[in-house]
Formats: structure tokens, C-alpha cells, sequence
């Protein structure tokens, strides 16, 4: 099974990708992101010396958030290479934050072929969220 990923999409997320700031790791990554209204945001990972960057996924969902908006229905992550670049933990979590069971996330290979894709409960089973702490989820109603 493959994924069609539009060309608009797949030649803005490797421009976004490739103005990633990763002078330390040399390791760019790009997201876009639909929000449940059908808005694209886009991230990519921004590095610093203490190397307590900030990954492509935060960066888009920082922008979401910005909107206003706090709900993920797509995420589209591609990294420098042919491999896999799934989100990192800290990310997952972020993600898992404003995902839905519906929630689909797409791994794209550098030239922003898609690869694979993950419902929230596959990239993070069992996940630990809003409603653990007794507040309302779109995870889990």
C-alpha cells in the first residue's frame, strides 16, 4: 500500500526540511500538519548549542497552536534521508496531546516519497494523556 502525497505538499515540506537550522546533528527534518479544519501548518527542527533544539513537529504544532486551532487530523514528517524519521518521544507525546484516534502520521523519505503510516495508537501505545489527569481528550472521550 502507498500513500499519495500531493506535489504542492511533498516540494513544500522539502523546502521547509531544507530550511531546517541543524549545524550540530546535520540532521534536517520537516512537518506539515493539517489541523481538523483543513489548515497546513509547517516546522522544521531549529537547533542551538546546548542542543536542546526544537524538532520539526513541535515547531508545527507550536504554529497550530498559535492559530488557535488544537487539533491534528495529518502529519507529515520527512528527514535528510531513505530511512524512516518517525517522531522522537518528546514529539510523540506532543503529538498525542492534540491527536484523535482518526489522527494519521506519514513518514516521507528525503525526496518526500511516503514510506509509512502510523495511527496515534501505533506511534505511542497505551499513551499517557489529558484524561489521565482527569481532563477532556479528543484520544479518548
Amino acid at each position: 500500500m502507498t500513500y499519495p502525497i500531493p506535489h504542492e505538499l511533498r516540494q513544500r515540506l522539502i523546502s521547509v526540511r531544507d530550511n531546517a537550522y541543524a549545524p550540530y546533528s546535520r540532521h534536517p527534518v520537516g512537518a506539515a500538519l493539517e489541523s481538523d479544519d483543513g489548515q497546513l501548518f509547517y516546522g522544521c527542527n531549529v537547533e542551538i548549542a546546548n542542543y536542546k533544539g526544537l524538532c520539526a513537529e513541535a515547531s508545527a504544532i507550536s504554529a497550530m497552536v498559535s492559530s488557535g486551532r488544537k487539533a491534528i487530523a495529518t502529519l507529515y514528517v520527512i528527514g535528510p534521508g531513505e530511512r524512516l524519521c518517525t517522531p522522537c518521544g518528546d514529539c510523540r507525546q506532543r503529538i498525542r496531546e492534540f491527536a484523535s484516534p482518526e489522527t494519521r502520521i506519514h513518514v516521507l523519505d528525503a525526496q518526500g516519497n511516503w514510506l509509512k503510516s502510523y495511527s496515534m495508537d501505533e506511534l505511542l501505545p497505551d499513551s499517557f494523556g489529558p484524561e489521565n489527569l482527569g481532563q477532556s481528550s479528543s484520544m479518548r472521550p
